[in-house]
């Protein structure tokens, strides 16, 4: 028997929130985005809509907007993806959403269709569509080889390719280590 849940019946679980904060650590402090810079300020668990260099927070303000801008992610990806889902695959596409933007999951590249993850799991193929989390192995522009996180020369971004391997496991069912 399948026990995956209708689409719109699904919220994120405790479990995800904390692998997303535990995943993306505490700052009190606004600090620059690793990628972006300046131009993205970021805050408590990884919030960054509308927040400037200088501001402050605490861990409870933090963890609750981390919960509110999660649930901003779940609204998006629900607006892409159609089919029912285990709780586990839920928490993954949202974790990954989290960290790479809803657009990024639910459109290509190019942003004139679906992605790979979409496609997959809206024909039903959820093994794949798990599998595509590893697809979103860079942070910031690839070059060369070299620049993706999975690639074994790189050593500036280990910890994506890391989380892509965790969330990927998280969409399996598998323990995350």
């Amino acid at each position: 028997m399948d026990n995956r849940l209708a689409i719109l019946t699904l919220a994120l679980s405790a479990t995800g929130l904390v692998y997303i904060a535990q995943r993306e650590g505490y700052s009190a402090k606004a600090y620059p985005d690793p990628v972006h810079g300046t131009k993205v300020a970021t805050i408590g668990y990884g919030s960054t809509y509308g927040v400037k260099m200088g501001d402050t927070t605490t861990p409870d303000r933090a963890l609750l907007r981390l919960r509110a801008d999660a649930a901003d992610f779940e609204v998006a990806l629900k607006r892409c993806i159609t089919v029912p889902l285990y709780q586990h695959e839920w928490d993954a596409y949202v974790a990954l959403a989290y960290n790479v933007g809803t657009s990024s999951v639910c459109k290509n590249a190019d942003r004139t269709g679906p992605s790979t993850i979409v496609l997959n799991l809206n024909a039903g193929q959820y093994k794949p569509a798990c599998e595509a989390i590893l697809l979103y192995d860079r942070a910031g522009p690839v070059n060369k080889p070299q620049d993706r996180c999975s690639h074994p020369d790189n050593r500036t971004c280990r910890g994506v390719w890391s989380d892509r391997k965790k969330l990927r496991a998280m969409c399996l069912g598998e323990p995350v280590l």
